[in-house]
């Protein structure tokens, strides 16, 4: 039995509530760089995400080319397509860091959808959060060049107040993920950061990645627009 408290990112549930997650979640546990929950599991149990960052994405044997879909970390969740629809959703997940989800049986998240307004709080605007994802990652990949993909990227992921030593979810992330985040291969990734790092606005250092000047970067995306 677990002893959760509260449950990130929901507010508000109920002690109730909170008693019946603890008694029917299981925490599982994934290795860095090894696959994660599979589209088999999520046809039997929903997941949110404790700690590390998970990558769900497709992938083309034909191509050798994957396109990452989402980037789930810290309070985020899935699979909320599958819990809604209950069909196979024929997706691949990675571990990019040492990961802890929380496992729950699909049909009581189905249950807790149809009965408690506090989870429902939660769940629809994140539904609607993931499909606005999709939906910018589908225009991005239509009307922008890689170079303004890239750079959209960044400052999506920006922390304003902190942008040198934080870039949130991408933070540390090899290029070669970068590029399957943005439709690329790593090679014009590196290009395109080179670039950014001679004109002064970011600095690369051991697979690390900081902005230096934030309103360079947001004109030049204005201007690529």
């Amino acid at each position: 039995m677990l002893h959760l408290s509260k449950l990130d990112p929901f507010e508000g549930l109920s002690a109730s509530l909170i008693e019946e997650i603890n008694q029917v979640g299981t925490i599982r546990t994934y290795r860095k760089n090894q696959p994660a929950m599979s589209s088999d599991d999520t046809l039997n149990y929903f997941y949110v995400i404790l700690t590390g960052r998970i990558k769900v994405y497709q992938y083309s044997p034909q191509t050798n080319r994957e396109q990452t879909l989402y980037l789930l970390g810290h309070a985020d969740m899935f699979d909320v397509l599958t819990v809604l629809d209950g069909k196979y959703h024929e997706v691949m997940t990675t571990a990019l860091d040492d990961s802890e989800v929380l496992e729950l049986p699909v049909e009581k998240v189905r249950e807790w959808i149809d009965t408690n307004p506090a989870f429902n709080r939660v769940f629809f605007p994140y539904m609607a959060k993931q499909m606005r994802q999709i939906e910018s990652l589908a225009t991005d990949l239509s009307l922008y060049d890689t170079s303004t993909r890239l750079m959209k990227l960044i400052l999506k992921n920006l922390d304003i107040k902190n942008p040198v030593s934080n870039l949130g979810l991408i933070h540390k992330l090899p290029h070669e993920e970068l590029a399957s985040m943005i439709g690329s291969v790593r090679h014009v990734v590196n290009r395109h950061l080179q670039q950014l790092k001679k004109e002064g606005i970011v600095d690369i250092e051991h697979k690390r990645l900081a902005v230096n000047d934030v309103e360079k970067l947001l004109k030049k995306v204005e201007v690529e627009y």
